[in-house]
């Protein structure tokens, strides 16, 4: 870590300042800086890579974006000094104009996946989905053992509550699409499935109580995630100690495209990577493997995910 001295010369660049701030209210990409900072990627990209040699931010690849978010578990004097600054900064214009260009990527960035879902919503079942197979859907099953209350966070149309609900106690439907949560309704409705519910809420603020269910599934819907170590961190809460989260999601991949037609965040996960967020949200015998493999390209790979509340 840097000196005081040397912090303080990092931080009396006005960009470098500027996007420490930025960094502070959640990961970006470097393009996503650049749209909110209007300068070029070069400069942004050179104060990027001092503010990480300084261990002030980190940094990740996602197919061919950079992202870089605020370094975490910062040095106290570290913290309380960037603290000063946030809050010397809170009144200048060009701050507030920063954090309402922000505000306005992270609202698009919802209304987009939004408008994809409602667009889908009804025909879901019939449209393609990178990572949803069957085979990898019969090993997920194979987990389970009713009668278990479920949250099925991100459902959807709610295809595998309504399987899982022929068996389990009870099944709360969790997705952010009132489109969603009207056709999930609908269907549950005309098939007579009287222990299931559908709540309109976000995987990342789970409208449900703490320690309410016995099982967390999320089925293709973390790399939707604004943060899905947060997501993660929802499902811990609503389990009951002993309860499990089951992931069924893509593998990393560099498919591009997949933001656009998919409403993708994320380009799936690192297997090791995943497994050290769910430890490090408070699971136990987390394990992750890949369960199926698309023979057409691009070729995504889906990995199944578990771990386990500890009692105690």
């Amino acid at each position: 870590m840097p000196t005081p001295s040397d912090l303080l010369r990092i931080l009396a660049d006005p960009t470098r300042a500027r996007l420490l701030l930025l960094l502070a209210e959640g990961e970006l990409s470097v393009g996503e800086l650049q749209g909110i900072l209007g300068m070029k990627q070069a400069r942004i990209s050179t104060h990027l890579a001092l503010l990480r040699r300084a261990g002030l931010a980190v940094d990740r690849r996602d197919g061919k974006r950079a992202h870089y978010a605020l370094a975490p578990d910062l040095p106290a004097e570290t913290e309380a000094l960037l603290a000063a600054v946030r809050r010397g900064l809170a009144k200048d214009p060009r701050t507030l104009a920063d954090l309402r260009a922000h505000r306005r990527l992270v609202e698009a960035r919802r209304d987009a996946a939004e408008a994809h879902f409602n667009r889908v919503a009804g025909q879901l079942g019939r449209h393609y989905c990178p990572g949803r197979s069957w085979e990898a859907v019969g090993q997920m099953l194979c987990l389970l053992v009713p009668p278990l209350r479920v949250a099925d966070l991100g459902a959807g149309e709610g295809v595998l509550s309504r399987l899982l609900a022929r068996r389990a106690a009870f099944v709360h439907c969790v997705d952010n699409s009132e489109r969603m949560v009207k056709v999930g309704r609908e269907l549950a409705r005309s098939q007579r499935i009287r222990n299931l519910d559908y709540v309109l809420g976000d995987i990342e603020d789970v409208p449900l109580k703490s320690g309410s269910v016995d099982l967390a599934l999320l089925s293709q819907a973390l790399h939707h995630a604004e943060q899905p170590r947060k997501a993660l961190a929802e499902a811990f809460r609503i389990l009951r100690p002993g309860g499990r989260v089951v992931i069924l999601d893509l593998k990393a991949h560099r498919f591009e495209k997949a933001r656009e037609l998919y409403a993708d965040r994320w380009l799936g996960f690192d297997p090791n990577e995943l497994g050290d967020w769910l430890e490090a949200a408070g699971f136990g015998r987390a394990e992750v493997r890949v369960v199926a493999k698309e023979a057409r390209e691009p070729g995504f790979e889906t990995l199944l995910a578990v771990g386990e509340k500890p009692l105690r």
